[in-house]
């Protein structure tokens, strides 16, 4: 039998785009990518890549506690990024101080835009509940 759970954090475009920000099926938790939002669903940081990634960070750790689980159980993470010539090693070195001395496997991505004009970084995960 199959254990579904779902996890939202609560603004209106979820709905309206018919998302959900974290899916978990047999222990095995799917997030959304993340980006710069608050919880009232209104960018946070244009222009501003450091303010927009930890932003971003604290968005999945929202959905990692909506699971009830840390960062300790991050599996996998595909960071996307519009300006990865200009911003890859600062998110390197906030990658570092988010993590710590966990090791999940990262992929990290330059893409030529997200889906608002603004947005510098996205970061998509999965997690484990064990």
């Amino acid at each position: 039998m199959k254990n579904i759970k779902t996890y939202n954090h609560g603004v209106a475009w979820e709905e309206a785009f018919g998302v959900t920000q974290g899916y978990s099926v047999n222990g095995t938790i799917y997030i959304s990518g993340q980006f710069s939002h608050n919880m009232q669903g209104e960018f946070v940081g244009e222009d501003n890549f450091e303010v927009q990634t930890l932003q971003t960070f604290e968005n999945l750790d929202r959905v990692l506690t909506g699971f009830g689980v840390t960062r300790s159980n991050l599996a996998e993470l595909e960071i996307y990024m519009t300006q990865p010539e200009e911003h890859f090693e600062q998110c390197v070195q906030l990658y570092k101080a988010y993590i710590g001395d966990h090791r999940p496997a990262v992929t990290s991505v330059g893409v030529s835009s997200l889906a608002f004009p603004h947005q510098l970084i996205e970061i998509r995960a999965v997690a484990h509940t064990d």
